[in-house]
Formats: C-alpha cells, structure tokens, sequence
C-alpha cells in the first residue's frame, strides 16, 4: 500500500472542521463528558474524552478498509457492549444520586475512577455500532474510498483526535469551571441532576434501536 495521501489540503481542511462540528452538537458523548467533568473534575473529563476518541478511531479503521464482515461478526458483541455501557451509566447515576459530596477523595479512588472515566467513554461509543454506518458514508465525500492509503488513515486518525478530542475536552473544562463556581451546599444538589442525567444516557443507549 502506498504511503503517499490521495487527500487534498482543502479536503483536510474540509473535514477537520466538518469532525469539528459534528463533534460539538450536543449528544450523548457531550453530556457524558461534561457531566463526569462536572462531578469529578477536568482530568475525568479528559479520561472520558480519550475512550470516546479510542472508540471513533475503532469504528473510523473499520469504516475505512472495508471491513463490514468484522461489524457483522461482531454485531452481538457490540448489541452486549451497548447494554453492558447502558447498565454501567445507570449504576454510575444511581450512585450519584445516592452519594455526598466530599473535597477530599484518596490517590487510590482517584486512579480507579479514571479507569472507570476512561471505560464510560469507550463504551458509549461502541454502544453505537451504527457509526460504522455513518463513516462509511461521511468519508467518501472527503476522500476516495478506493485509492485510501495507510497515510490518508493516519491523517484521518489524527484529524479524528484533535478535532472531537479538543471539542470534548473544551466542554470537559467549561463544566469543570462552572464547577468551580458552583458552592459546596449545592454540590449535593447537582450529583442528583448529574446522576439523573447519567440515568437517562444510560437508558437511551439500551433502549436505541
């Protein structure tokens, strides 16, 4: 394979701010970012940005090298994902709901919970496995299919990291500064709205067909 791009400068550019805005219209990739960013800070944001970015890049490779037999072999593993990240969503919000707002948190709990961080975002986003659909049919407009080399995969990767990673991590660090703003004796308050909205991701993602 060819390590020279079949890419354009203008189609780089083309879909690097179409990734841009498709990466900030509201979903359910945004709500989940800024709301464990919102309850646990700018660094779990990022954590949740980097599963939802590792999940893109997953559906983009099989996307772009045609790799439909693999998405149809796997399509019961991706039907389990979809419920196993729909149940993980609604447990996270139910103990958001149940839990109290502390300051302090130990190193401990803080690197399992960016693991945990990290695996809401990847599952949310393999919980999709239409979006295989959706880059089979997007990327044709911005590079031609047939004549793709493991370089135009490479950029497409690249641009897909900068561009949804920056746009989640900009809404991780506006929900971590409002965050900031917000008193201690409401905090209790927002864990409920954040665990209830978890709930509702969580339900929305089994119960999309």
């Amino acid at each position: 394979m060819a390590m020279q791009s079949s890419m354009t400068f203008s189609s780089i550019v083309a879909l690097f701010s179409a990734m841009i805005v498709l990466a900030s219209i509201p979903s359910v990739s945004v709500f989940t970012v800024s709301t464990i960013s919102a309850i646990s800070g700018f660094i779990h944001g990022v954590f949740t940005t980097i599963g939802i970015v590792v999940g893109d890049i997953i559906f983009i490779i099989i996307a772009i090298w045609g790799l439909s037999f693999l998405a149809e072999t796997m399509g019961n593993l991706f039907v389990l994902i979809k419920y196993l990240g729909g149940a993980y969503l609604m447990l996270l919000g139910i103990g958001l709901c149940r839990s109290k707002s502390k300051n302090v948190e130990t190193e401990e709990v803080v690197k399992s919970s960016l693991v945990s961080s990290f695996l809401t975002g990847l599952l949310i986003t393999l919980g999709d496995q239409k979006a295989t659909l959706f880059y089979l049919g997007f990327f044709p407009a911005f590079v031609d299919i047939y004549k793709i080399s493991y370089f135009d995969t490479g950029i497409i990767i690249a641009i897909t990291i900068v561009a949804v990673g920056g746009v989640k991590i900009g809404y991780a660090f506006m929900a971590h500064r409002a965050r900031l703003l917000i008193s201690f004796k409401i905090r209790k308050r927002i864990n409920i709205a954040a665990g209830c909205v978890m709930l509702a991701v969580g339900i929305f993602l089994i119960t999309k067909a």
